[in-house]
């Protein structure tokens, strides 16, 4: 297996028992909810949330919006290779797995998987490689290959037997927009995803998720107080149901209410033009308890880790695979 890398894929049920394990990534939005001495009462809430969410949007035939309820897995990928004639396996990303449970028909719907991804090695090029860049730089910020092995890394994952057997669709990773970027609502607005919103000037994290083969569109859901960024292959408004597009939607907003409450538990909802601040203070927070300082800490940690780990011993091998890999999906 010298020169080739390969995958495994573990789960892991997030519900209201869901304690991480020892190898999970801390820094992941539903580890940070597990811990501390409210952590069934915060896991409870969050899953909660979610179903009033997705019962809210389909709302057809449920009159009581109670016809829906959401499950989700942590999915766990390793990266696996030889070095030095070892086998070796580093954690390389999480994300979730939605599937929808129709409890008047009994009916299960596959959800789509990526929400909540989560990945070592963009913590180290986020919170190890960049900085060092910067602090070294004269010119520019950003080094021209940035992203260039995590994306190809994730378009090999996604190209493999081990992902194509297990999920029928791909992914599509929903996260808050920057908040250094300014939106325009536009008058393109689908039933589901809702009102379109765009901006002319690609955010560094746009453009890491370029390097994986993902376009982005920016959409304001109904009830919803700001536009969310989705990353995606191929066609999201066609490729996906509509149930599909509720459990995508629900679930990460969900997150996002509880993540950034700024801007997606504000009290009024954005405009025409939209520059999205951390700053402003007229917003509700969840009855969750979540720290996002300590979340940011922790992904320096395991910055730092990936560097220690795979980036320092393992750093020749992997330039060689991606030189020889072929040029990305943009």
């Amino acid at each position: 297996m010298a020169n080739e890398f390969t995958f495994r894929i573990t789960t892991t049920r997030f519900d209201e028992d869901y304690a991480p394990a020892e190898t999970s990534r801390a820094t992941t939005n539903f580890a940070n909810l597990a811990r501390g001495e409210h952590r069934r009462e915060n896991l409870r809430n969050a899953l909660t949330m979610i179903d009033r969410r997705f019962n809210a949007l389909a709302d057809w035939d449920n009159p009581n919006r109670d016809r829906y309820t959401v499950e989700l897995e942590i999915i766990s990928v390793e990266l696996q290779f030889t070095a030095e004639d070892e086998d070796r396996e580093f954690p390389l990303l999480e994300f979730l797995d939605v599937q929808i449970v129709d409890l008047l028909t009994g009916a299960r719907h596959q959800g789509i998987v990526g929400n909540n991804f989560s990945s070592y090695v963009r913590d180290f090029d986020f919170s190890v490689r960049l900085p060092a860049f910067k602090e070294a730089s004269t010119g520019s910020t950003v080094p021209d290959d940035f992203g260039d092995l995590h994306g190809k890394l994730f378009q090999h994952f996604l190209d493999s037997d081990v992902y194509r057997d297990r999920f029928p669709l791909s992914p599509v990773i929903c996260i808050s927009v920057s908040t250094s970027r300014t939106y325009h609502r536009t008058d393109n607005h689908h039933p589901i995803l809702g009102v379109e919103y765009r901006q002319d000037e690609f955010s560094l994290t746009d453009e890491y998720f370029a390097r994986m083969g993902l376009q982005v569109r920016y959409f304001m859901p109904a009830g919803a107080t700001a536009p969310l960024a989705f990353y995606f292959r191929g066609d999201l408004p066609n490729d996906y149901s509509t149930l599909q597009l509720i459990g995508a939607i629900s679930t990460m907003e969900t997150f996002q209410k509880i993540y950034r409450p700024e801007l997606y538990n504000a009290n009024a909802a954005a405009g025409s033009v939209y520059r999205p601040t951390l700053d402003q203070q007229d917003y509700s927070r969840t009855q969750i308890g979540y720290d996002r300082e300590e979340r940011s800490r922790l992904a320096i940690t395991q910055g730092k880790y990936t560097h220690e780990h795979l980036m320092t011993p393992h750093g020749d091998l992997l330039e060689q695979w991606a030189a020889s890999t072929p040029a990305l999906v943009r």
